[in-house]
């Protein structure tokens, strides 16, 4: 990505999560960048192409991190507590992408049901490992579709923790009480 694309995404993700999609305008993007509007449409064609943007490399990040990290690991335990610690690291330094991805989940637009569908797909990655996990005997038996739900939620819980102390989250302080709250709370004994 050359560095004026960079510079209307980067400006688009924080204007996007300051007042929202639709207070946003074109003219507010070009005038913060400092670009003209041709420029802008040069990179993207619409309001709408920098937010699909937006979104679907968010995303992107998200799942590579997780996939990553758990292909390591052979423990289901493991693999959730990965996918926790991620989202905590995820959370705090792109909290504008987060906020952004949340406020647009809920809707009937098409780029509410864009974050929706992106938001179902990496649930239903983490429920592939939860049910894994129940099969091995790891993790107690559930419905692995209200767990993978609460996981993911973690990323909700965080971002509110982070908004409530006007702060940087302190990751591993976070992460610890995540693991012994639930974590803890979906193991096999």
């Amino acid at each position: 990505m050359n560095k004026t694309k960079r510079k209307i995404f980067e400006t688009s993700m924080k204007l996007f999560a300051e007042k929202g999609y639709d207070a946003t305008s074109i003219e507010d993007i070009t005038a913060t960048v400092g670009v003209a509007k041709g420029t802008l449409y040069y990179h993207f064609s619409s309001k709408e192409e920098i937010f699909n943007f937006l979104i679907e490399e968010g995303v992107k990040l998200l799942q590579n991190s997780v996939d990553i990290k758990t292909a390591k690991l052979e423990n289901y335990i493991d693999k959730l507590k990965a996918v926790i610690l991620i989202q905590i690291k995820i959370v705090n330094k792109y909290e504008d992408f987060i906020t952004i991805l949340l406020g647009q989940f809920y809707g009937k637009e098409s780029r509410n049901k864009m974050c929706q569908k992106y938001i179902y797909e990496y649930i239903d990655k983490i429920e592939k490992i939860v049910e894994d996990g129940i099969r091995a005997g790891q993790i107690k038996n559930g419905s692995a579709k209200v767990i993978a739900s609460e996981i993911y939620a973690l990323i909700a819980s965080t971002l509110v923790y982070k908004m409530r102390n006007q702060e940087n989250v302190e990751i591993i302080k976070l992460y610890k009480e995540f693991e012994s709250t639930i974590i803890e709370g979906i193991k096999q004994k």
